[in-house]
């Protein structure tokens, strides 16, 4: 690696981000191909990077790393799923048995750990939603999970077979590639990210193209609904990741498409002018009233901007059209406790409970749930929440603390004093290690 390129990527920094309408998407493309894989649905997380380089890979087990800048790329969802596809081929074909091994190593600068570390961070919201890997390590990552050009043909092979269960076209996969090698092209002081980790050969795309052509669904397109998702997708991610100013000054209020006029109302978020979105959402959503996401964003708006009472019914009606949605049930319950008002407490605490039940790796969802559970004046148990938070984000002494003091506050034998027991004995073990 060229001494500039190499200080460039000491400069770089990678960030995860949380999002349930993204998050729900891409899974729902990707959900159907873990199955023809034989994965369990459940058992692989997809985890989003705020990155505008084209790049998506696995690692640290079942876990399918996308950049935004792949989410932007792709003019498809079939480039989507093929992409998802490829890598869903390693995890099937055991490519990660290296990757796993190498995190007990720790002059590998244990990469992968800190990639997932980050995102419990990530989930914390404000100054903890700085999660941020350094840019030096992204040239161990390089190293940690390149694979081999035998992998890497493996992996294609197993995606048209994957998609052609689902009666999916795999064009999307060689024309994501031509994609990977036009931006490989317009960089040109450095090589696009994927091409580190995903050597491209012409043999591997002429074998690649090869299958597809044979494939008896090479023109079935993947459903329509996917094509709506994508275009969301894009026109949320282009509201939060573009500058505002230039997102409002290219889509027109009198825009009807709705990406643009999604992006438009993100973007009059950011800015923000706070009359103007309200205007907008209100719009959108007089033409979709039960759209969980867009009241959601409502919700978070006004909760951002010290409507605090006002951004607890927009909340409510986002959980009660999307109950599975653990992130909205957090943004729902910080509402409620940012009130201040003592009769909402206790629902507060219920909406957590489930929130930590179903995802409980998010950190903000285990800090509110300390700020509820104190000012109901159970200590016990605000100091477990803590102590689950402060696990999560890596400061184990803290956990370790928060977990003894818990375990004593708490019934013996109660469900609650033996989490405790497990966290600071957890917490100890990995402080000891980390020394």
């Amino acid at each position: 690696m060229p001494a500039a390129v190499a200080q460039q990527a000491k400069q770089r920094s990678l960030q995860l981000i949380r999002d349930a309408e993204v998050e729900a998407y891409v899974r729902a493309m990707a959900a159907p191909i873990f199955k023809a894989a034989g994965l369990e649905d459940s058992a692989v997380r997809i985890i989003l990077i705020e990155d505008s380089t084209l790049n998506a890979f696995v690692a640290g087990g079942q876990n399918l790393f996308l950049n935004t800048g792949t989410l932007l790329a792709v003019a498809t969802p079939e480039q989507l799923m093929g992409v998802i596809a490829h890598e869903t081929g390693h995890i099937a074909g055991g490519h990660l048995v290296r990757s796993t091994d190498a995190l007990r190593n720790a002059s590998i600068q244990q990469i992968i750990a800190t990639v997932l570390g980050a995102i419990a961070i990530l989930s914390g919201g404000g100054e903890a939603g700085a999660a941020i890997m350094t840019g030096g390590s992204q040239v161990a990552v390089r190293s940690l999970l390149q694979y081999s050009r035998t992998q890497e043909s493996t992996a294609d092979q197993a995606a048209v077979t994957f998609l052609d269960k689902l009666h999916v076209t795999s064009r999307g996969l060689p024309e994501f590639l031509d994609i990977i090698q036009r931006d490989n092209l317009r960089i040109r002081g450095d090589q696009n990210p994927y091409v580190y980790t995903h050597p491209l050969t012409p043999e591997r795309i002429a074998a690649l193209e090869t299958r597809v052509s044979q494939s008896p669904y090479v023109d079935a397109a993947a459903a329509p609904i996917y094509v709506a998702m994508l275009a969301r997708i894009q026109g949320k991610l282009h509201g939060y990741l573009d500058n505002p100013d230039t997102t409002l000054r290219r889509i027109l209020p009198s825009s009807t498409n709705l990406a643009d006029r999604y992006a438009r109302v993100v973007a009059l978020y950011r800015k923000p002018d706070i009359p103007q979105f309200l205007t907008e959402i209100d719009a959108l959503l007089k033409s979709y009233p039960n759209d969980p996401y867009f009241l959601e964003l409502k919700g978070q708006a006004l909760l951002e901007n010290n409507r605090v009472a006002d951004a607890v019914e927009p909340y409510r009606l986002a959980v009660k059209y999307a109950p599975k949605e653990p992130l909205i049930r957090v943004g729902l319950a910080s509402a409620m406790i940012a009130t201040e008002d003592p009769k909402l407490a206790d629902e507060a605490i219920r909406t957590l409970e489930v929130a930590t039940n179903e995802d409980p790796d998010n950190a903000l969802a285990w800090y509110q749930l300390a700020i509820a559970y104190g000012r109901r004046n159970d200590i016990g148990m605000a100091s477990l929440a803590s102590a689950e938070r402060f696990l999560l984000v890596g400061k184990l002494e803290d956990a370790f603390t928060q977990a003894e003091k818990a375990e004593k506050l708490l019934p013996v034998g109660s469900p609650g004093a033996l989490r405790a027991a497990d966290i600071r004995e957890l917490s100890l073990r990995l402080w000891r290690n980390r020394e």
